[in-house]
């Protein structure tokens, strides 16, 4: 009988020794996996200047009556004039901004009539924009603001300055790899923000018309975030 327990025994410190044997070295697998390659982070800029093509500028009539329902008919006529003014001078994408009453008091605090105000909005060719003003101002219109520039190939424009903004963080990558005695590897990861900011700019000191308007130049940024990969 103690002949068959050390015989049992024996086979089973076999059976282990060999499980240990079998075993795979997960420490050593751990150690052969490649590291991961170092990398760097740099942010660039990149920029391009137009000058705008498009203009859109806000045209309003202000009308006073001493009743409500007086003002606002006459401010309607009036605003139908400066409409039409526009479509005529050639304005394009016209749109009521605001419709507007409201009563005027005098200093004692009655009210002594009622103001009724019409705002509509018209895009042009800059070219076009003073010409389309000074036939607003002529049809009746007694406020105005803008005129907005912008250009109609801003999606070109911002497509140019994220080139050359992915071209600045490479430019800037290599200088710091090559301060740090590394070169730059294949990029892993960008991202982008972007911001338009007009710049001034006297393209022209003024257009022949009555009413000068200088579009100067727009600055079309765009702002990337790259990580290079460091050799």
């Amino acid at each position: 009988m103690k002949r068959l327990l050390l015989a049992a025994a024996a086979g089973f410190a076999v059976v282990a020794l060999a499980g240990a044997v079998g075993l795979p070295d997960f420490a050593g697998a751990q150690d052969a996996t490649e590291a991961e390659p170092d990398t760097l982070t740099v942010s660039g800029v990149g920029t391009v200047s137009a000058v705008p093509d498009e203009a859109q500028t806000s045209f309003g009539v202000e009308t006073r009556a001493a009743t409500a329902r007086a003002a606002v008919q006459a401010n309607a006529d009036a605003a139908r004039r400066v409409i039409n003014a526009l479509r005529q001078a050639g304005g394009r994408e016209l749109q009521t901004q605001y419709v507007s009453v409201y009563p005027v008091t005098g200093e004692n605090g009655t009210i002594t009539g009622y103001s009724a105000s019409n705002s509509v909005s018209a895009v042009s060719a800059v070219a076009d924009a003073p010409a389309l003003i000074d036939a607003a101002v002529e049809a009746g219109a007694n406020t105005l603001s803008g005129p907005a520039m912008s250009s109609t190939n801003a999606e070109e424009l911002y497509r140019q300055a994220l080139a050359k903004a992915v071209g600045e963080a490479r430019a800037r990558a290599e200088v710091l790899a090559k301060a740090a005695g590394r070169s730059v590897g294949e990029i892993t990861a960008i991202s982008e923000a972007s911001a338009a900011m007009p710049v001034p700019y006297a393209e022209r000191t003024a257009l022949d018309t009555a009413t000068p308007i200088v579009p100067g130049k727009k600055d079309t940024s765009a702002t990337v975030t790259v990580t290079f990969v460091l050799r």
